[in-house]
């Protein structure tokens, strides 16, 4: 009996041991952090469930999706340390899959004209479809639009866009909510009545819409959305995902300002609420990416 008790404690401090390095997410030669090993081998897979849905009558005209991208890498955490971020390859790459799949194109755009930054710790390796579209957006994500010389000099006339993308990863954090420029480009949107698609923490740049107004004006005011859980981005520390506690939390930004959350999980949930079409995490990019597709085919064949 007593050996069978070394035995165990043995087995639980060499697991505890595992655990504590499995955990500990992983710094980069910029001195920002990784998620763990652990955390990756929960967050993320080496393929996708990309069905290559077959889409009838795929559009043939020249409206395109505007996607808004981050330019910025790194989140310093509220202790400090920095999270090595940008915007997540499966919620950028899976939607414009179906997307181009039903005939739209899609433009890349960043703040200032930067390459978009990615989080290639996420990138589906094994998946053949996401590599071959990463390889084709390769040029456009490291040579985007300009979304200051778009608002600028050609939105007020632009006919081009049907609708506008915001990808997820931690990424659409940094410098997106408080850009003046998706502020203006998403209230013109807006107007010409134009879908808003986005996934993941994609919806914390929705709050741009808000600079300068209140809960009142805010064009999202009632609105019902998917969206990463800040109740999920708290636990990101236990596991390693992230190096330290989020900075600040955009989902309770959102509810002060009349934006209901509907799932409680990073899961598969999409939804449509009038011209917003929302996800929650990774998972839901597949189903997100279908029903944006649908959604504006409807649109152009009304």
């Amino acid at each position: 009996m007593k050996k069978i008790l070394i035995g165990l404690v043995i087995f639980i401090v060499v697991a505890f041991v595992a655990f504590y390095f499995s955990s500990k997410p992983t710094i980069n030669d910029e001195g920002a952090y990784i998620p763990s090993p652990f955390a990756l081998k929960l967050a993320t897979s080496p393929t996708t469930d990309y069905d290559n849905t077959t889409f009838k009558n795929p559009y043939t005209g020249n409206k395109k999706v505007l996607m808004v991208c981050t330019e910025e890498r790194n989140m310093t955490m509220a202790n400090g340390e920095k999270f090595s971020t940008g915007n997540h390859p499966v919620e950028m790459l899976l939607p414009v899959l179906h997307l181009r799949k039903a005939g739209f194109e899609v433009d890349v755009a960043t703040p200032t004209g930067k390459s978009v930054k990615v989080e290639m710790w996420a990138m589906p390796e094994e998946d053949k479809h996401i590599q071959s579209i990463y390889s084709e957006f390769k040029n456009k994500f490291e040579n985007p639009m300009s979304l200051k010389d778009y608002v600028q000099n050609s939105m007020s006339d632009s006919t081009d866009y049907i609708a506008v993308m915001i990808p997820g990863g931690h990424g659409a954090m940094l410098g997106l909510p408080e850009n003046q420029d998706l502020n203006k480009l998403i209230h013109w949107s807006h107007e010409k009545d134009m879908h808003m698609l986005a996934i993941c923490h994609g919806p914390a740049a929705l709050l741009a819409a808000s600079l300068g107004g209140d809960k009142e004006s805010y064009i999202y005011n009632g609105y019902k959305i998917a969206s990463f859980p800040d109740a999920v981005d708290a636990q990101g520390p236990m596991i390693g995902y992230t190096p330290g506690k989020m900075p600040w939390i955009y989902g309770e930004r959102l509810n002060k300002l009349g934006v209901t959350i509907i799932n409680e999980a990073a899961d598969n949930t999409c939804h449509v609420d009038r011209k917003l079409i929302t996800g929650a995490s990774p998972q839901a990019a597949n189903k997100f990416g279908k029903l944006a597709a649908n959604a504006l085919l409807k649109e152009v064949n009304k």
